[in-house]
């Protein structure tokens, strides 16, 4: 394979589902006559349950509420997810391939204006749907499923290691790639750190054929104004970064490209990789050097936050204990060896160490903070503990264990060690968590003086609800549900996006 890009990746997915690999799944079995045995039914963790996808675009007016809406919520709320569209073969299917899809809640002046769930409309989603894709195809063309932010007055879905961003309108159709004015060259990433206090937008963006990594810097006239190559061997996946006021922090973790396992036609070829050193780099924003620090192998999952405390750099972090397979373990998704957990690594610049420690060992994963503390100093995140993607994670050959696990949603008080959890009943997998200040205009607001809002599943009515939570009461009752007409599988990651 001389183009490892990701649409010869997805091309791939076909030749897996033909391959004899499959045989162990029960593919190729002979008369049963032959068969001694039945072949014990085969599950798809990722495509069943909350993660199953759903198969139509919604619209709704007026949606019914339980409780009341914040009035000064005026905005939308959007988070993006795969969705598989038109899937043939579970088998040759992983989760972090499926389409992306957005779903989406207008709240003003108090009240619930509409949903939509909308596919990003990539050439491949187009076809699929039977519609014209104007325009020629970019490279590495892909629904972007990952994260959707809002940047300068636009709507974007993100996606890394190569496809570019989709523009949305307000109403969620799709209006076409993003180049940041015509300003980004190659790959762009699905974790983005935006600086309020200097109005730029960054990234740490990967891509399966180089031999670096790149910053960008995305400038407040929404250009990119600098690029910074920063080599890396074993071209590893750099998922997420962090932000400080003076630094970038790169995690080079042991997840690496894997050539041969592209030329194989692996439906997503990187590997844990022992022989790749685990180690932070920090890039001075101002230019410079990187300085490495070795640290011992995990997966990092996603940054909460980061900031300076004199000669440290403190960096919140939900991890995986090692080996993480990001290909799986013949669950259609990525396997984890451990339960993610809440970590906090101290990089001493003085000392040229890196300290480590647990914050929180309870199973959770997506930690958000208030943005306006995006490399800054925080006191509170905010992440949420879905079981049914926490038993996905550990699926063997598809096989969730049997294990039981809860679902909440957690806010953290890491100033004194302490956290309050809103529990919900069995059934109601909960999302990420974004908080949503009261007032964004108010300097003197408490950090926490705002809503968490998330997409729920309610199992009593089979669909979801938009949860909202009073930040300072997080464990009471829901200020608001508002209750959408179809489920919001589990998905990945989204933005409350305010009106103008």
């Amino acid at each position: 394979m001389t183009d490892p890009t990701r649409r010869n990746v997805l091309r791939g997915a076909a030749a897996v589902a033909a391959a004899g690999g499959l045989a162990g799944a029960g593919v190729g079995a002979g008369p049963a006559s032959a068969v001694p045995h039945p072949t014990p039914a085969r599950h798809f963790p990722f495509l069943e349950g909350a993660f199953k996808p759903v198969t139509e675009e919604l619209t709704a007016f007026d949606l019914p509420v339980t409780g009341r809406v914040p009035r000064e919520l005026n905005g939308r709320y959007l988070r993006t997810g795969p969705n598989v569209l038109g899937l043939e073969d579970p088998r040759a299917h992983h989760w972090m391939l499926g389409e992306g899809m957005v779903h989406g809640v207008r709240l003003r002046e108090g009240r619930a204006e509409w949903y939509r769930n909308r596919w990003v409309r990539s050439s491949q989603v187009a076809k699929k749907l039977g519609e014209p894709y104007p325009g020629p195809v970019p490279p590495d063309d892909f629904p972007c499923n990952t994260h959707v932010i809002p940047h300068r007055g636009r709507i974007l879905a993100l996606q890394e290691s190569g496809p570019l961003p989709y523009e949305l309108d307000d109403e969620l159709n799709t209006v076409g790639t993003y180049e940041f004015r015509g300003t980004l060259e190659g790959a762009f990433t699905a974790h983005t750190k935006y600086d309020v206090h200097a109005g730029e937008l960054h990234a740490i963006a990967y891509y399966p054929t180089w031999d670096h990594v790149r910053h960008l810097v995305v400038d407040p006239a929404g250009r990119v104004s600098r690029s910074t190559r920063i080599p890396v061997a074993d071209a590893p996946m750099i998922h997420d970064f962090a932000l400080t006021e003076n630094h970038v922090v790169i995690l080079d973790m042991p997840v690496t490209f894997d050539p041969a396992g592209a030329e194989r036609g692996d439906i997503v070829p990187y590997v844990w990789n022992d022989r790749h050193p685990a180690r932070v780099g920090v890039l001075p924003r101002a230019g410079g050097a990187v300085r490495w620090f070795e640290v011992d192998p995990v997966y990092y999952s996603h940054t909460l936050n980061a900031y300076e405390e004199g000669p440290n750099l403190v960096i919140d972090m939900t991890n995986f204990d090692a080996p993480f397979l990001v290909a799986g373990n013949g669950s259609g998704g990525p396997y984890g060896a451990g339960t993610p957990r809440l970590d906090r690594w101290t990089v001493d610049l003085r000392q040229g160490r890196v300290r480590t420690r647990t914050l929180d060992d309870r199973p959770q994963e997506f930690p958000r903070v208030n943005e306006a503390l995006v490399s800054r100093r925080h006191r509170y995140g905010y992440s949420a503990a879905a079981a049914e993607m926490v038993l996905a994670y550990q699926a063997v050959d598809g096989n969730p264990p049997d294990r039981a696990f809860s679902n909440a949603l957690i806010k953290h008080d890491l100033l004194r060690g302490t956290s309050q959890v809103h529990r919900l009943p069995r059934g109601a997998a909960a999302s990420e968590a974004v908080f949503v200040p009261s007032d964004p205009c108010d300097e003197r607001a408490a950090e926490d003086d705002g809503y968490a809002i998330a997409y729920v599943h309610n199992p009593d009515r089979g669909a979801s609800d938009l949860v909202i939570l009073a930040a300072q009461d997080f464990s009471g009752e829901p200020v608001a549900r508002i209750h959408l007409p179809g489920r919001v599988p589990l998905g990945f990651h989204g933005s409350w996006i305010p009106d103008a």
